[in-house]
């Protein structure tokens, strides 16, 4: 659980850009990684990064 923490962590730090990612960003973050959405989502929370321009409520 911790690792893929790690992993989820790292690609939305880098994803980000002025601590903002797009929903579409953060589905394909999910995606790549094999993880549920709302694992990005929690991240994003984690280190305090906007997920914008929800297209599915999912955030």
């Amino acid at each position: 659980m911790e690792d893929k923490n790690v992993r989820i962590d790292e690609a939305v730090r880098k994803a980000a850009d002025d601590n903002r990612i797009s929903c579409t960003v953060a589905r394909g973050i999910a995606g790549e990684l094999e993880v549920p959405v709302c694992d990005v989502g929690e991240a994003a929370d984690r280190l305090g990064v906007k997920i914008y321009g929800c297209e599915l409520g999912c955030f």
